[in-house]
């Protein structure tokens, strides 16, 4: 069941519109989105680099970049060690361009996501060591690696850790006692006596932090440094960072450089996908640039999509777009069939009474369990574990509600655990198989979530009639992206919706088109558009209202159908001509 409630905030939205040139409407959307203060709110409606934090508040960068210098300055060898996933292979990517334009002797290595798993591991280092290099630099991992930098350190290696994760922690009585690996230098805004103002970046952010100070302690242009800026946009959306404060500057700034970008792989990747390069917003990146560079982590070895974003030719950064495309549509097919297996294990065994869903699919591929276990978390509005058979026992990903700290619920099961690690909303992790069961009643007997907790939460913005949204309404709204998680598209609820008539579209016929009115003026019509689920659409008509009356809907008859929606108003542009349709959301029959 859904609970729907409207954002309350109190400001004085007259006096906000006329200070900054904006309608009424859009003071509030902003004052929504957690915007307060004056400075604030010139912030947000100008989204500029100037206001960007200061690189040197992050605790360690400075020397972290006085011992790069000095290797770069001694030619000792630097091998950077990243991960497979976005966000790890932007990050390897920043300081690869960036520590060779600074003259150092460097090279990468990215952990398999089914050899070796996540982070920095022992034969990694041992093979550094083996190489003869002095310089290890972490990007997106680093931070739980404590007996691995150990290790490193007792070989006589300098290591740097650049990462955003969580800080491990135990408790000690009721205190908890962090654990911060013994490296040369830790750049992680999370750490508690960092005094970075805004800690929710993500690993190619810190990284790139760190060469601004490098390049400015080297005299190299800082514009050369806001050049990496489009692939640090990349790594915020695909690692689902919030889009606000610093995120929304970066991403802003990012956007706009892509659409422009001269990197040969990107613009690769951009034609193999057939998007149109000015087009390109959010959206392409979470769900088709992000996508295919993480298949290549997923399937095969990330250091494709590395290899793609630092080809030298045209010829050489198509062929790997072209691989990347192709195992990630692999990669779709068989997500799509892993969510249909753990939905029939749900369905089909006592576990759909669980609040928190541990799922073992014993044959799926490890490296799609993440985006399983998200899909199932959406559809049942739980917190979700997917397991699959890995090759020393069980290994997964979790995805997790507002209402669930996935990393500190973890923690208190990790007699469990062989390795875990990430944050509130999402987790690896690793078990042997034989404690699954275990694992799964012990996070359900120690969880405090209620079934308010459990209930799907829908939130708007504020009531809008239909009649009092126009094209410069719409337009005006470009204000507000990019849009993305901590930053939503702006959304209207509307009570007591009549149906007029209904119409499927598309060649599959998924898409709904109805034309409605608002209660009272049957004279004016308006288009609503539904993209979701429309054999739950019908069905709740017919347990509603009956069959007879979802005939009549289709039919353009008199019915009896009214419905509530939350709904968000777009432009259709059609032969030149343009008209308001309503995007509808989520709805409810009275």
């Amino acid at each position: 069941m859904e609970k729907w409630f409207i954002k309350n905030k109190k400001a004085d939205f007259s006096m906000i519109g006329k200070q900054f040139g904006i309608s009424e409407v859009l003071a509030r959307l902003i004052v929504n989105r957690g915007v307060k203060t004056k400075e604030e709110l010139e912030s947000y409606l100008n989204p500029e680099d100037s206001k960007m934090h200061n690189p040197l508040s992050l605790k360690d960068v400075d020397s972290a970049t006085d011992i790069l210098i000095q290797k770069i300055k001694g030619k000792s060898k630097i091998r950077i060690v990243g991960d497979y996933d976005v966000d790890g292979v932007i990050s390897t990517y920043i300081l690869q361009k960036a520590l060779t334009r600074c003259g150092a002797n460097v090279d990468y290595e990215i952990p398999d996501r089914i050899k070796d798993g996540y982070g920095i591991n022992i034969s990694i280092i041992e093979e550094a060591y083996k190489d003869q290099v002095d310089t290890i630099i972490t990007c997106d991992n680093g931070i739980a690696a404590i007996e691995q930098i150990e290790y490193a350190k007792s070989l006589g290696m300098t290591v740097i850790i650049t990462d955003h994760h969580d800080i491990p922690y135990s408790m000690k009585e009721e205190e908890k006692v962090y654990h911060v690996p013994a490296a040369d230098a830790v750049v992680n805004p999370k750490q508690i006596d960092c005094n970075y103002p805004f800690k929710e970046i993500c690993g190619a952010t810190v990284a790139y932090k760190l060469i601004e100070v490098l390049y400015d302690k080297m005299n190299i242009p800082s514009g050369e440094a806001k050049k990496l800026l489009e692939f640090v946009a990349i790594a915020t959306v695909c690692d689902v960072m919030d889009l606000i404060d610093e995120n929304r500057i970066i991403v802003k700034i990012g956007l706009e450089m892509i659409k422009n970008t001269n990197n040969l792989g990107l613009k690769a990747l951009i034609q193999e996908n057939q998007l149109e390069e000015n087009k390109i917003n959010t959206y392409h990146l979470g769900f088709v640039i992000g996508p295919c560079i993480n298949a290549s982590g997923r399937l095969e070895s990330a250091k494709i999509g590395l290899k793609m974003l630092l080809s030298s030719s045209y010829d050489e950064a198509i062929s790997y777009a072209h691989q990347l495309k192709k195992l990630n549509d692999e990669r779709k097919e068989m997500t799509n069939q892993g969510v249909k297996d753990a939905i029939d294990i749900i369905e089909c065994t006592n576990m759909k009474e669980d609040k928190v869903l541990v799922v073992y699919l014993e044959d799926c591929h490890e490296s799609i369990a993440g985006i399983i276990a998200g899909r199932i978390k959406d559809k049942y509005n739980k917190p979700t574990i997917i397991l699959t058979k890995g090759e020393t026992g069980a290994k997964g990903s979790a995805r997790s509600i507002e209402e669930y700290n996935m990393f500190e619920e973890l923690n208190l099961c990790k007699e469990y655990l062989t390795k875990f690690g990430g944050h509130p909303m999402a987790a690896g992790l690793s078990l042997e198989e034989e404690n699954i069961d275990s694992f799964r009643e012990k996070l359900n007997r120690n969880t405090k979530l209620t079934k308010d907790d459990l209930a799907r939460k829908v939130t708007f913005d504020m009531v809008l009639p239909f009649q009092q949204v126009n094209v410069r309404l719409i337009d005006e709204f470009t204000k507000l992206e990019p849009f993305g998680k901590g930053n939503g598209k702006p959304l209207f609820a509307l009570k007591n919706i009549r149906i007029i008539k209904g119409m499927k579209l598309g060649q599959n016929k998924n898409v709904l088109k109805l034309s409605v009115c608002e209660d009272g003026n049957n004279r004016r019509r308006y288009f609503a558009m539904l993209f979701s689920d429309i054999p739950s659409f019908e069905d709740d008509i017919i347990k509603l209202y009956g069959e007879k009356q979802l005939e009549k809907l289709y039919e353009g008859l008199d019915n009896d159908i009214i419905m509530d929606m939350v709904y968000y108003p777009d432009i259709n542009e059609y032969n030149g001509y343009k008209n308001i349709q309503f995007i509808i959301q989520n709805y409810r029959f009275s």
